[in-house]
């Protein structure tokens, strides 16, 4: 096992990363910006190195910079967490050539499933199944248009490069292909440094699913079973559970087998989740594969057993996973809310400013995921997620009322949540019946209008 790690992230994924590491023995680095000067992960890492001003451009994605820092430290390993530069495959290619070890796949499988026009076909010649669409990159407007035709409408532009949401666009005729196509080349072109993008099927109120895979160096693969992440606002995943309510066992066992194919398909190694779309006829659709740890990681934790960040870290380290596909048992269920710092009725506008009062829910099956405390100023320049509130039951049932009243006991003070609108997906019918898809947030906002919302993040 490694001796010291530095963390090339921020917030609360290296809080989780830092306290795996302790638990394991292991010495933490954490690098920072000037404006997380006061961060948790900066207080509870062993070691902190700032490396820039607040904007990542010049701090968190500054590649040399985190390197620099990790040879300063004298680190043997680098844990990138999610976002940032966890899924850039150069960043692991310089830690591979500086004898520093990347904790997650090769740069070669990142640059793989990077590249999701790529990462279509590699599945694809595995037995995967994928949505149809465009064989590769579209680089006309007139090859766009035949592609729709042919496929038939509605279709989605995607980036090629891309993710979170990005250089994504719906289209329901040529007029609307037309605009989509060179939008989403733009916003791609700006967001990943590249325009390249591809056409696929929009498959229309489907589930969003999602399978874990942990994978060691000596070609053991495995799943830890599905996450529904289908509560989602323009592509941003807000509510995740597991297991599915849509998933039989039968369907469960098809999508992990072939969850497995396509992470052996590009030889994978470490954790990384292979993501689908189901229709609401059943059947299933490779869409992409993150090559990193996940957001909603817990609700797996939770559901198996299994601690993800710690087997990241042994693996990275060259031991074998300690158990197999049938040693994993899923018991009970689980659910994890995003707690962001914005405004959910006022179009999500992001709410950074100081934490004038916190007091986070416990009790059994209650825990929270989050580097924020009381006097905790949030800066304005990074992502708005601030927390994760994750509840476990004995069933969904169970999983569900914790949540309820975990959500009525979360109080944040000077600034506003997503935390009422939490509460508001939890109080729908069809939410706790298990019957959603992608567009059910929208739906829900557009038919509930709350005026004033009243919470416990509300309260003065």
């Amino acid at each position: 096992m490694f001796d010291k790690i530095l963390i090339a992230n921020r917030g609360e994924i290296a809080v989780r990363v830092i306290r795996a590491c302790k638990e394991l023995g292991i010495r933490t680095v954490a690098v920072y910006s000037k404006a997380d000067a006061g961060s948790l992960h900066v207080q509870l890492a062993d070691e902190a190195i700032c490396i820039g001003e607040p904007p990542s451009k010049e701090s968190y994605l500054k590649i040399d910079r985190i390197i620099s820092a990790a040879e300063v430290a004298d680190v043997e390993a680098i844990h990138p967490g999610y976002g940032f530069l966890s899924e850039n495959a150069h960043f692991a290619e310089v830690c591979e050539n500086c004898n520093i070890k990347f904790i997650g796949p090769t740069s070669a499988a990142i640059r793989a499933m990077g590249d999701k026009v790529l990462a279509r076909e590699t599945v694809r010649k595995a037995g995967v199944p994928v949505v149809p669409g465009s064989d590769g990159p579209v680089d006309t407007e007139e090859n766009a248009l035949k592609i729709a035709r042919k496929i038939g409408y509605p279709v989605i532009v995607k980036a090629a490069g891309g993710g979170g949401g990005r250089g994504m666009r719906v289209a329901h005729n040529d007029p609307s292909l037309v605009k989509g196509y060179h939008t989403a080349r733009t916003e791609a072109e700006r967001a990943f440094g590249n325009a390249a993008v591809y056409i696929e099927k929009f498959i229309e109120n489907p589930r969003h699913i999602e399978f874990q895979i942990l994978a060691d160096r000596k070609g053991h693969v495995v799943h830890l079973g599905e996450r529904d992440c289908s509560l989602q606002r323009r592509h941003q995943k807000l509510v995740e559970e597991s297991p599915s309510p849509a998933l039989t066992g039968d369907l469960r066992k098809k999508m992990g087998k072939a969850a497995i194919r396509a992470a052996e398909s590009v030889e994978y190694v470490n954790a990384g989740t292979v993501e689908f779309l189901l229709d609401e006829q059943g059947n299933f659709y490779f869409i992409e594969m993150n090559t990193r740890v996940q957001v909603e990681h817990p609700v797996t934790e939770e559901v198996t057993g299994i601690d993800i960040v710690k087997e990241q870290l042994r693996i990275a380290a060259g031991e074998e996973l300690g158990f197999g596909q049938r040693d994993i048992q899923f018991q009970g269920a689980a659910i994890e809310c995003r707690i962001n710092a914005e405004d959910p009725f006022n179009d999500f506008r992001p709410s950074p400013g100081c934490i004038e009062f916190m007091h986070v829910p416990g009790g059994h099956g209650v825990r929270v995921d989050t580097h924020m405390y009381g006097g905790y100023t949030i800066p304005p320049h990074y992502d708005s997620m601030i927390g994760k509130l994750i509840c476990y039951g004995r069933d969904r049932r169970v999983a569900l009322e914790r949540m309820t009243r975990a959500l009525d006991e979360f109080i944040l003070r000077g600034v506003k949540t997503t935390i009422p609108l939490h509460q508001l997906i939890l109080k729908d019918p069809n939410f706790r019946r298990g019957r959603y898809s992608t567009n059910f947030v929208e739906r829900l906002l557009t038919a509930s209008q709350p005026s004033v919302p009243t919470n416990s993040t509300e309260k003065n």
